[in-house]
């Protein structure tokens, strides 16, 4: 095998087809097949599973896109180093975000890397936290961000904000249970029909955690993972919901939905950058890294991000430290 196998595997596998592969790459679909006809005879496996759906990696051509994957990047970062030491990034850096952080962080981030780094390819992929932190792990993408950090070896975490949640409902009247003004206790949330994420998705874990520890027992009505669809489903009077305040501005400033803060004190959730730790970062995604942490903490100084930034909360240990002199 050689490193232009590597790529043209790597590529097969994620695109899922030799034909989408083939346009990627600019090579002819035949000498593709022939590519990966000679690594299985090489290595004595098959590697892909091919169908009219497509092709998908066998157990073995799993194990061989984890390899790869580290091999093309270590390649990578040895090419920038020779060739240019710490001048121009250059390369493809990919970045995966949740939707509520897409919302808000991809079009300036696009923005600027475009401006000052000309010659990276930044590719964002948009997925709920939970996917995000598996593309990590396996590989996939070089940053993420989640909203829980990561005591795992292989990654590391940086925290930049915590942001507020909120229960919302309709504005309009509907047959909902009626909530007075003002915050909202986990117990009155007991009473209320919500609409919640799917278990096991973090927003959902956060309030379920939180429930918990008030030993209140909620009551989900409908499980889905859409937080468009969330806004729509409550807007139609099927429920309440919790959703992070940012992602309802527009719809509570049109009319549309009511929001309430919610528990004593307020529930909120830590916003994280992170990366893999157990491989080199290229020049290209330690500049993206630190691009993405400046736009996420321009847009809360602004006022387009309503949070609190890690760097401006007290230091709680030296305060204690302070008090106990």
């Amino acid at each position: 095998m050689d490193l232009r196998q590597l790529r043209y595997f790597v590529t097969i596998v994620e695109v899922g087809s030799f034909s989408k592969a083939a346009h990627r790459l600019c090579v002819a679909q035949p000498a593709l097949s022939q590519h990966v006809r000679n690594m299985e005879l090489d290595l004595g496996v098959e590697l892909l599973f091919r169908s009219p759906q497509g092709v998908r990696p066998t157990e073995a051509g799993e194990t061989l896109v984890r390899h790869a994957r580290l091999i093309l990047t270590q390649v990578e970062v040895a090419q920038e180093a020779v060739r240019r030491g710490q001048s121009e990034p250059e390369g493809e850096v990919r970045f995966g975000l949740p939707g509520t952080v897409s919302e808000m962080l991809c079009v300036p981030l696009l923005s600027e890397a475009r401006r000052r780094y000309p010659k990276i390819k930044l590719r964002v992929a948009e997925a709920m936290s939970g996917f995000v932190l598996d593309w990590l792990r396996e590989g996939k993408i070089d940053l993420g961000v989640l909203y829980r950090s990561v005591s795992e070896r292989t990654l590391q975490a940086r925290r930049v904000l915590s942001e507020e949640l909120c229960l919302l409902g309709p504005a309009a009247s509907s047959d909902l249970p009626p909530l007075p003004d003002g915050p909202v206790s986990f117990a009155a949330m007991g009473d209320l029909p919500l609409i919640l994420p799917s278990t096991g998705h973090g927003l959902r874990e956060l309030v379920e955690e939180r429930a918990l520890a008030e030993s209140v027992h909620l009551s989900t009505v409908i499980d889905i993972d859409t937080y468009g669809q969330i806004k729509l489903l409550v807007a139609g009077g099927l429920g309440y919901s919790v959703l992070p305040r940012t992602a309802l501005r527009a719809e509570v400033a049109n009319g549309v939905l009511r929001t309430w803060p919610m528990g004593r004190p307020v529930l909120s959730r830590n916003l994280y950058l992170v990366r893999p730790s157990d491989r080199p970062l290229s020049n290209a995604v330690r500049a993206i890294e630190e691009l993405a942490h400046t736009t996420l903490v321009k847009l809360v100084r602004e006022g387009a991000w309503p949070a609190v930034l890690a760097e401006d909360e007290p230091d709680t240990a030296a305060l204690m430290a302070w008090a106990a002199r």
